[in-house]
């Protein structure tokens, strides 16, 4: 882990540093300020890259997380979230699970026709696509690249149903594609929402609108007759666990009718980002928070078992739990997703071949 003075906290990222992608046998690092004359840690201005993707359509083969496929348009995610699990897949691009994920956006262009091409293909048997299943495909990037939206456009046409999630109201943009989708059972919309502390939310969410601002998402798209729900995740012993009333209710009273939640696990590179992280930011209690989150997975800060994982085990996890139940019952959230339809989905001028 590379240390650092307080004074160079990076403000506006989450991630205070990369890590080394465990998939490059080398690593470029400064050891003298005037050591190397084209460094570019300095330069912490987010830079798009476009890719041409050989596909956008994903299975999703964890039992736990809710969704059958996915699709994601950005790879990389600039709000800076220090929990995120999709930090590790970024390695897999050539970058690092830290600053680089935020900084170093990836933008399938070519996302449309490629899901375009495979809702053409005969052998797709209609069930949900998540959007997104990884990065937030509400991120500063689509108000500039417009993908997201380009997908649901498709969606509709070819009346492919669609589950989003999001933590960002740049969502408000589409409320008229996704409204018209909604009327036809064809969406439905999970708002994340972890604090509403906003000193807590600056650091740990860095580049993300604020809790009252995803309220105000939740409140417009239900008016607009969008089925939406909140997603409280992940609660973390120690900063954010102690919210999880006055959210659900919050969520409940602006027109929320489901709900999830996740409990913090620190996989691959993450538990490198979040110790750092912690401590910068909550030296005061990081021991203890960090002592919770093992004392939550067995001894340790991830636990990779299917059904456990993203709920933890122990009494402080079993504890979240409890309130989770007691509040969403209390404030009228099923857990549970509705079924969308998937019997209307059909290929453009495949009905008119029937006659």
């Amino acid at each position: 882990m590379e240390e650092q003075n307080v004074n160079d906290y990076k403000k506006g990222r989450g991630a205070q540093f990369n890590t080394q992608n465990k998939f490059l046998k080398n690593q470029r690092v400064q050891e003298h300020v005037e050591g190397i004359d084209d460094w570019t840690e300095a330069n912490q201005a987010t830079q798009y890259f476009e890719e041409n993707a050989k596909g956008i359509v994903n299975k999703v083969d964890s039992p736990d997380v809710g969704m059958w496929y996915s699709m994601n348009p950005y790879q990389g995610c600039e709000h800076g979230c220090i929990y995120c699990y999709a930090r590790n897949s970024f390695e897999y691009w050539g970058y690092s699970a830290g600053i680089d994920f935020e900084r170093k956006i990836i933008v399938k262009k070519n996302a449309p026709e490629l899901l375009r091409k495979f809702l053409l293909n005969p052998r797709w048997q209609c069930v949900p696509i998540s959007l997104s299943g990884n990065t937030d495909c509400y991120q500063p990037a689509e108000k500039k690249f417009k993908i997201t939206r380009q997908l649901l456009e498709i969606c509709n046409e070819f009346n492919q149903p669609v589950g989003l999630i999001t933590k960002n109201a740049g969502m408000l943009r589409d409320k008229d594609i996704i409204s018209e989708m909604a009327n036809k059972n064809l969406v439905s919309v999970l708002v994340s929402i972890t604090s509403f502390n906003e000193d807590l939310r600056r650091v740990m969410e860095p580049r993300t609108t604020t809790g009252k601002q995803r309220l105000k998402l939740i409140e417009e798209m239900s008016k607009a007759g969008v089925r939406m729900g909140v997603m409280l995740g992940p609660m973390i012993p120690g900063l954010n666990d102690h919210e999880m009333h006055d959210i659900i209710k919050a969520a409940s009273e602006a027109g929320a009718k489901f709900s999830a939640y996740t409990f913090i696990r620190l996989n691959g590179a993450i538990k490198l980002l979040f110790h750092d992280w912690l401590h910068k930011n909550f030296p005061d209690r990081a021991d203890k928070v960090w002592h919770m989150i093992e004392d939550s997975h067995g001894g340790k800060v991830n636990d990779s078992e299917f059904g456990r994982r993203m709920r933890g085990s122990g009494n402080i996890a079993e504890m979240v739990a409890m309130q989770y139940r007691k509040y969403t019952n209390k404030y009228g959230l099923n857990h549970e997703r509705m079924e969308l339809d998937c019997s209307q989905f059909r290929r453009p001028g495949e009905q008119g071949r029937l006659f």
